[in-house]
């Protein structure tokens, strides 16, 4: 079994730690915090702090169970280390200080031990000093837990209890308090599903220090602790990473089957991809010295070597998905290095760290050339700043700190996303909605699989989840927010995976764009206790602080009155409200701070201002959308995307339309539409850069976040394999005076004729197209080398003969981003396009694509190049 201590810093956890293994026989004698000697605070700069910083563990045996006991940190700075550490616990000991009760992080550790569902059992510590109540803490824990907080400590070594007693664990359950109330038994096994259940909490008394009910707690686990039964296939969950002597280890529960060393598994890394990895070594840790081991089977904890695509959280084989963490940093932090020091460079040293803490958060500003960390608080920071110290051998100091905001949104919202470039498409129709407080991203969808098919639902819902998206407001992240795919579209030939990741994007911007967001910030809950005199100054603050409060409870505590005042305040006011409270009551004041999560910003107004953020110049979240008309990709603004999206809105007066496979409109006819209005777009953005431009832009940023496509590839094969070999390079000519004389590079624009009519006849497609109507098989080719123009730039024409018609004298229009020419009478294609070359040879680079051979030769004589019909009609892929 995997037991967990947590606690409230300086409630005596890593005391009670001593303790338990002093009395299982692990220790031949207690260690001391004090006397930096603690077996399970290893690290140096925990044993000079005298607090835990690292999660530790050690094996020792409890009646006839073996039992791994994981210490965590106490501090509230290093809770995400604890976090994490409950995700593999079958059950916890919650410690409670006797004399301080249940504090502020006590009520975050038991929100997250709810949130964990882990079984507790509970240790009231240090009842040997003055000022412990016992009757107080029960009330207190009663109080937070309910009744099911059960008194074990007077039941004594054989656990015989009272019919108090056992009328107070039976009424836990309905069920047992019908049996109780006929026969009056409860049995063992009944008060370890209760248990099990989080139903019942035992509570035992003593002091660690003392060694004092220790051995008593110990006994209560072995008899009432229930070995969990797992299943046969192998699975494991990853709780730490940690590095020693430049060895990476991964420290795993086993959830399921067994492990042995120089096993082969699967485990799929933080981009989704699936790699296979070799077991190099499994270690049993306990302290800070370990055995080495050949196998482990399901239950152990165990550190593997050998693995480099695992992070905390990880699931790996047939292990069950966790609850998600709750617990995150609210305070960033700009690192400040030596000048020496490229900061770009040590950003990738220092992804180490944020590999063993997640939580850290590092961030890269691109902008400014910084590294900006989040971070819990000021203990973080300077444990922060000596290991990077002792690793990197780099002084680094941090900056004053900002707040972290988020934002979310107030009413639903559509919001549209088209991805369009040439040869990709796709468009995703989503619903933004809010969320409960701390829920998060959810997604959903409604969206029939005959309108979008499945797997390309699912990969939406896997773009919405995969990154933090931004908010509008300040370019905060966005969270508590549920997304429900309403619709989409894909291409049944140019659709790939990464276009519904840029279509995904953009739908979730527009929908911020266009609705009401609401800004967030971390508030902290708080228990004030200053002595009576003080409650009008207390109240008084807290309420400058723009806190919300309670009515103040009064008690007494070593003969003074003192009153406790509960309430929750914006972490940005409170900060340094401590040592406020430590002067103006001379030090008898406490004030204690546990985050409880994120609330509506009480200066919103002014924290918008001072970001000044402009949601629109964001390039990397962009809201617009991109369409394409005759393979020229143009940018829509938010605003203006309902003018050219191919799929109508499905969430309307606050409603979603019923969808069943089929819409009310043409879809052929609603890209026309949009191709239209591209055509007739008159934003700035279109007149600023030209439309190939713009769609070369495009491509390279595609390819460099998705890489090329699989035609892309295929073209490029192709190309390589027409390439000749190369001529051995001639002797270069000299001047007069001995300097080398190069060729002048060729500068003219490049040109490409079609001849018309030739390229038809050449295509099974265009010719049977034609026999029906040449007119139609005119537009085709025409619309075909508008795409092909768009894609690969220059100037570009198409012939067609019109040497039949009586008396033309020849005419030219400008057909989109192409010239069309029609001859004149008695005057042929071939005539025309040898009479164009020899008159523009010295402005352009002339290729004609026809498959006259006797053209192809006079052609050449005026240093044009040649192209085969077919494979000009290859690339249009109008074979």
């Amino acid at each position: 079994m995997v037991f967990g201590i947590v606690a409230h810093v300086d409630a005596g956890k890593t005391t009670l730690s001593e303790a338990l293994l002093y009395n299982a026989g692990q220790l031949k004698k207690i260690g001391r915090v004090d006397h930096q000697d603690a077996f399970l605070d290893t690290d140096a700069m925990e044993r000079e702090r005298g607090i835990t910083i690292f999660s530790k563990q050690a094996r020792l045996k409890v009646g006839d169970h073996m039992m791994t006991l994981l210490d965590t940190p106490g501090h509230v700075d290093f809770s995400a280390e604890m976090e994490r550490a409950l995700m593999v616990m079958d059950y916890a000991i919650l410690v409670i200080s006797g004399t301080d009760g249940v504090q502020g992080h006590t009520r975050t550790l038991l929100r997250l031990l709810k949130h964990y569902q882990v079984p507790v059992f509970l240790f009231v510590n240090k009842m040997d000093m003055d000022g412990a109540d016992r009757g107080e803490v029960m009330k207190q824990l009663r109080a937070e837990l309910g009744e099911g907080c059960v008194d074990f400590s007077a039941a004594g070594h054989e656990f015989v209890f009272t019919d108090e007693t056992l009328e107070e664990i039976a009424v836990t359950s309905e069920e047992l308090l019908e049996q109780y109330m006929e026969d009056g038994t409860v049995s063992r096994e009944q008060i370890r599903d209760l248990i099990a259940q989080r139903l019942l909490f035992p509570c035992f008394f003593g002091s660690a220090l003392m060694n004092e009910g220790v051995d008593l707690l110990l006994d209560g686990i072995a008899r009432f602790a229930r070995e969990k039964e797992y299943p046969r296939e192998f699975g494991a969950r990853v709780y730490k990473i940690a590095r020693e002597d430049r060895q990476r280890l991964t420290f795993v529960k086993i959830t399921g089957g067994s492990l042995r060393v120089k096993d082969k598994i699967t485990i799929v890394d933080k981009n989704k991809e699936a790699r296979e990895e070799k077991v190099e070594a499994i270690r049993l840790y306990s302290g800070d010295k370990y055995e080495a081991v050949q196998a482990v089977d399901a239950g152990s904890v165990c550190a593997l070597c050998g693995l480099d695509a695992t992070y905390p959280g990880q699931c790996i084989g047939a292990c069950e998905e966790t609850a998600e963490s709750i617990l995150e940093p609210v305070l960033s932090y700009r690192i400040e290095l030596p000048d020496e020091i490229n900061p770009m460079e040590f950003f990738g040293r220092l992804k180490q760290l944020e590999e063993e803490d997640p939580k850290l958060s590092l961030v890269w500003d691109e902008e400014h050339k910084e590294i900006h960390v989040q971070m819990m608080g000021q203990v973080q920071i300077e444990i922060l700043t000596r290991m990077i110290y002792e690793r990197f051998g780099v002084t680094v100091v941090f900056d004053k700190g900002s707040i972290v905001y988020k934002e979310t949104i107030a009413e639903p919202i559509e919001g549209v996303g088209h991805f369009e470039p040439l040869r990709h498409y796709a468009e995703v129709h989503l619903l933004l909605e809010p969320a409960e407080p701390g829920s998060g991203i959810t997604v959903d969808s409604v969206c029939p699989e005959d309108v979008l098919a499945l797997n390309w639902q699912r990969l939406i819902s896997t773009h919405v989840l995969e990154r933090e998206h931004r908010g509008v407001l300040t370019g905060s992240v966005l969270c508590d927010v549920k997304v429900t795919i309403l619709s989409g579209r894909a291409h049944p030939k140019h659709t790939e995976g990464g276009d519904f990741r840029k279509a995904t994007y953009r739908a979730i911007r527009h929908g911020l764009a266009r609705t009401k967001s609401i800004l967030l910030e971390p508030y902290y809950e708080f228990v004030l206790e200053v002595p009576s005199d003080f409650v009008g100054r207390a109240m008084t603050d807290i309420n400058q602080r723009f806190g919300k409060q309670e009515a103040p409870e009064y008690f007494s505590r070593g003969g003074q009155d003192f009153a406790r005042i509960c309430g929750t305040a914006p972490v940005s006011t409170m900060q340094d409200y401590v040592s406020e409270v430590h002067g103006y009551t001379r030090g008898v004041g406490s004030l204690s701070l546990a985050l409880k999560g994120y609330d509506i910003c009480h200066n919103a107004e002014s924290v918008i201002q001072e970001k000044a953020y402009d949601a629109e110049a964001d390039l990397r979240n962009p809201s617009s959308s991109v369409f394409c008309a005759h393979g020229a990709g143009f940018v829509v603004p938010y605003d203006e995307v309902e003018n050219y999206m191919h799929l109508p809105y499905s969430y309307e007066n606050g409603e979603v339309k019923p969808l069943n496979g089929g819409f009310a409109y043409d879809f052929d006819a609603a890209v026309e539409m949009a191709r239209r209005a591209g055509q007739q777009s008159t934003t700035s953005r279109l007149n600023a850069m030209s439309s190939f431009e713009l769609d070369q832009e495009l491509k390279d940023v595609y390819q460099r976040e998705f890489g090329k496509s699989a035609e892309e590839l295929e073209e490029e094969r192709r190309r390589k394999r027409q390439v000749k070999p190369v001529i051995k390079a001639q002797s270069v000519k000299t001047d007069k005076k001995g300097n080398p004389i190069y060729p002048k590079k060729d500068t003219r624009e490049r040109c490409l004729i079609v001849d018309g009519y030739n390229m038809i006849f050449a295509s099974g497609y265009l010719r049977d197209l034609g026999q029906k109507n040449i007119d139609a098989a005119r537009d085709a080719l025409a619309d075909a080398l508008c795409n092909y123009q768009g894609y690969h730039g220059g100037k570009l024409l198409l012939v067609f003969d019109a040497y039949k018609r009586k008396e033309h004298c020849g005419s030219h229009l400008c057909y989109h981003n192409i010239e069309i020419w029609y001859t004149r009478t008695d005057e042929t294609a071939d005539a025309f396009i040898e009479r164009y070359v020899h008159q523009e040879n010295q402005h352009y680079q002339f290729t004609v694509a026809t498959s006259d051979g006797l053209e192809q030769l006079t052609v050449m004589s005026a240093g044009a190049l040649r192209m085969p019909a077919g494979e000009l009609l290859a690339e249009l892929d109008l074979r």
